[in-house]
């Protein structure tokens, strides 16, 4: 298990762009003061020892030991030492809309990507509690069973797209009853399901799969991504948005987020139904309701400590700036000497 102490020290890996642009506009200086001093064609006569690509090294190696020192600074750790640790929370799943619809743009940057930052910010109010995330399309899939460890729902939360889904439309139903399979039948923790979707549902049977959980002791919370007047599909291709999704008759297909389907399934399953805005996604009040579950002790195993290894990365940043220093900006001039590369030939 890998963790990094200071990880608001990546943040400074954003000034190498910055030494990146000042390199180049302090080169094309130089190259632009050496033309008023002589020809191109003249420097090797004029000045024999003028470097042509030491600088870009000594650049390179300075870039790479910057990364390294930040790196360092950050002080990535391994745990060393795994104990089983008792703790009380409740079992969340988390199922995720990723048809095609929730590309759509009345929410900003998109439905998909404003669902995600929302459930970050869940994630961030957890304690003692275990997540599970169920992602859907056409059919549902299992993409973190439940667990304790934050740091990788968030990591697998990251990886989530509309594209790794092989079956696309919106089966509801099929999401409730893959989350339902993730949770613990012998623990005696609240469960509850929170479908984050635009109603858009394929399938007959989603209020009646919602009704089955709720008779399980599972509640059932539901969050509506989009508006009701409904937009245009975009299509992206390499980032760039290349046109909207038409149907076979060349019409641009809509999509409009189904209100009442889904407050109608927060009913059958004796939860919640919130609306997102491009304020407020709503899962807090959904969150400020999953804390009024009763909770249940259970064990998980956790790291509990770690050993720093920044002295490598340190160390090693360290023998680059040497390294980067003792690079002479002249030419060697034993080397420019031996003339290897001139061609000798007479004909």
């Amino acid at each position: 298990m890998y963790r990094l102490e200071n990880p608001d020290m990546l943040y400074l890996l954003v000034l190498i762009p910055i030494f990146a642009l000042v390199y180049v506009y302090h080169m094309r200086w130089r190259k632009k003061s050496l033309h008023l001093f002589a020809d191109s064609s003249l420097v090797d006569h004029t000045i024999p020892l003028f470097p042509k690509h030491k600088p870009l090294a000594k650049f390179f190696l300075f870039g790479i030991a910057f990364i390294f020192i930040i790196l360092g600074l950050a002080n990535p750790q391994i745990g060393s030492k795994l104990e089983e640790v008792k703790r009380e929370g409740i079992d969340l799943m988390l199922a995720i809309d990723l048809s095609n619809s929730m590309l759509a743009e009345d929410l900003t940057p998109n439905r998909l990507e404003k669902s995600k930052r929302a459930i970050s910010k869940l994630i961030d109010r957890l304690h003692s509690d275990r997540i599970g995330i169920v992602v859907f399309g056409g059919d549902a899939y299992t993409q973190l069973p439940l667990t304790t460890d934050y740091a990788a729902a968030k990591l697998f939360l990251s990886t989530i797209s509309t594209d790794i889904i092989p079956t696309q439309g919106t089966n509801i139903a099929a999401a409730i009853e893959q989350s339902l399979k993730g949770f613990d039948e012998q623990s005696k923790a609240g469960k509850a399901i929170v479908i984050i979707t635009d109603g858009e549902n394929h399938e007959d049977d989603a209020v009646k799969a919602a009704e089955n959980a709720a008779e399980e002791g599972i509640t059932v919370h539901t969050v509506g991504m989009g508006s009701s007047q409904g937009v245009p599909i975009p299509i992206y291709r390499n980032g760039q948005r290349i046109g909207y999704r038409k149907d076979k008759e060349g019409n641009s297909v809509v999509t409009k987020l189904n209100e009442v389907m889904l407050q109608e399934l927060a009913v059958a399953g004796k939860g919640l139904y919130v609306r997102a805005t491009n304020s407020d996604a709503g899962l807090d009040l959904i969150m400020d309701e999953l804390e009024t579950l009763e909770t249940a002790e259970y064990g998980s195993k956790v790291f509990t400590d770690y050993e720093d290894r920044f002295q490598y990365f340190v160390g090693f940043g360290i023998f680059l700036l040497i390294l980067e220093f003792l690079i002479s900006e002249k030419r060697n001039r034993w080397l420019k000497a031996l003339k290897l590369f001139e061609n000798k030939s007479n004909i």
